[in-house]
């Protein structure tokens, strides 16, 4: 079996009476984008900050890259990167000499690191402000240096926290592409991010943690297997008729769509017991459509049930939020 590149098990933090994070579990492969997602205070960032020995977590074991990691304070193996909210960098330098001087500060020996500054500012399109000072730079700006700056680390394991929050359309295209070929050449990408459409372009495995706990561990297919009953986008030639019939009838739920038509819920039996009434109704059905649920709908679904006492979700393999402080790892 492929070494795991992270490992951590039974994570567990609380502040004071808080429990920020209970038995949290998350394995990343190597060549894999995953996503992490959570509510505000859900404790994912809380989880990446102690991945990245930033925070000392109370309970449990986190392995980086096959090594162990025991404490805060300890150095961070070689091929780990990542940073952590908004990266945070020396506002009266410039962004050439912060990635130089970080260079300096990682491994004073491995000076060659400098030589790759100009390409990696260019690589995440600030070569044309690589000299202006940090205090004038965009937060979108310092979004694409905190990425040039764990990129110098050349990272067999990347974390990313909301890393296209502060990019424009152009700049967040680039930030996915770049995580596609990271994945493609054996990167391990553990991605936080409140855009759902992001993560589902982009990730093949996600964790879903709330009030500090997995709900959800696995791929977006097998979430999506888990979800209730499946929609449908229903088109027939009276839509007002056909909720009065549906209003008769259990097992089926059907609303109108503001796009138009009708949004039908149920499963197969029922849906097949509505069509047929609807003919016998005569009600003509010209379009009817298995509609994917999205995936942010499918977070909502998980989330609220979690919220209000409901079952939860095994879980087996991603990972977890909980905004503070800024921190970035090279």
């Amino acid at each position: 079996m492929e070494r795991l590149a992270l490992e951590a098990r039974g994570v567990s933090k609380r502040y004071g009476h808080r429990e920020a994070l209970c038995r949290v579990d998350l394995l990343a492969q190597p060549g894999r984008l995953h996503g992490l997602l959570g509510p505000n205070g859900a404790g994912k960032t809380t989880l990446m900050r102690i991945l990245l020995g930033l925070v000392r977590r109370d309970g449990g074991s986190v392995s980086l890259l096959g090594r162990g990691l025991d404490s805060t304070g300890e150095p961070i193996p070689a091929g780990v990167a990542g940073f952590v909210d908004t990266p945070a960098f020396y506002p009266y330098l410039s962004g050439r000499d912060n990635l130089l001087l970080l260079a300096r500060l990682d491994d004073a020996k491995r000076a060659g690191r400098g030589d790759r500054v100009g390409a990696l500012l260019e690589q995440v399109g600030l070569a044309a402000h690589a000299d202006v000072a940090v205090a004038g730079y965009s937060a979108g700006m310092r979004q694409r240096l905190g990425l040039a700056a764990a990129l110098m680390r050349s990272p067999q394991l990347l974390f990313l926290d909301e890393p296209t929050s502060s990019l424009d359309p152009v700049g967040a295209r680039d930030v996915r592409a770049l995580a596609r070929r990271l994945a493609a050449d054996g990167t391990a990408v553990v991605l936080s991010s409140h855009d759902m459409g992001e993560v589902e372009e982009l990730c093949s495995m996600l964790t879903v943690i709330d009030h500090g706990r997995v709900v959800f561990s696995g791929t977006v297919e097998e979430l999506r297997q888990r979800a209730p009953a499946a929609a449908h986008a229903l088109h027939t030639s009276d839509d007002g008729a056909a909720l009065t019939v549906a209003s008769r009838r259990r097992g089926i739920v059907v609303a109108a769509r503001d796009e138009g038509g009708l949004e039908v819920s149920a499963g197969l039996e029922a849906l097949d017991g509505y069509i047929v009434a609807l003919g016998c109704a005569g009600i003509a059905v010209r379009a009817l459509n298995r509609r994917a649920r999205s995936l942010e709908s499918l977070f909502l679904d998980l989330t609220e049930r979690a919220e209000t006492g409901d079952a939860r979700v095994p879980a087996s393999s991603s990972a977890a939020d909980g905004l503070q402080g800024s921190a970035v790892l090279t």
